[in-house]
This record gives structure tokens, C-alpha cells and sequence, in this order.
């Protein structure tokens, strides 16, 4: 194998990959807990962006419900956050694992 054109081969992943990385920025998923009360929205660099709760859950008798209900949903958008991102970087390498385990 001619070793520029892999290297030409290896530049072009590389700034494929950089460019999903930035794009990851503009993406985007959601992810709620006890049946829509609470809403909360990742980017793809797993980021969390919004929360939004509705006010029929805003009981001070029941603040452990809705920081339960809080932390469900943030754990719920960051894994699908890091799914969305894997999937985006494995389209790039064409389904190559990254070194280190990224993504």
C-alpha cells in the first residue's frame, strides 16, 4: 500500500472528524422523566443546555421526588447525548474504532 495515500487517507478522516466534532455542537436530544414533568436537553458534546419542569411537580413537601425526577432526566440525556456523538464519529471512520475508546 502506497503509504502517502494513506496518509492522505488518515488527513481526511482526521478533518472528517473534526468537522463532526464541531457540527456535534448544533446537535441536539432530549430526554424526560416522570412522564414529561421534567424535560432536559443535551448537545452532542454532551452538554446540558435546558431543563424545564412543570409547575404541577413544584411541591416543597416533595422536593426529593423532583430532584429524583431532575437527576433521571439528566442521566437519561447524557447517555443518549454520548450515543448520538458515537454514532455521528463512527459514520466518519466508517465503523473504525477510535484509540483510547473515544466514543
Amino acid at each position: 500500500m502506497d503509504m502517502n495515500k494513506l496518509m492522505q487517507q488518515a488527513q481526511q478522516m482526521q478533518q472528517k472528524m473534526a468537522k463532526i466534532q464541531e457540527g456535534l455542537k448544533d446537535k441536539t436530544v432530549d430526554a424526560q422523566s416522570g412522564g414529561g414533568m421534567v424535560k432536559v436537553v443535551f448537545n452532542g458534546h454532551q452538554e446540558l443546555m435546558s431543563i424545564a419542569i412543570d409547575a404541577s411537580v413544584v411541591d416543597p413537601a416533595e422536593v426529593d421526588f423532583l430532584e429524583d425526577l431532575i437527576l433521571s432526566a439528566v442521566q437519561e440525556g447524557h447517555k443518549k447525548a454520548g450515543s448520538m456523538a458515537a454514532d455521528e464519529m463512527k459514520q466518519a471512520t466508517g465503523g473504525m474504532p477510535l484509540p483510547g475508546g473515544m466514543f
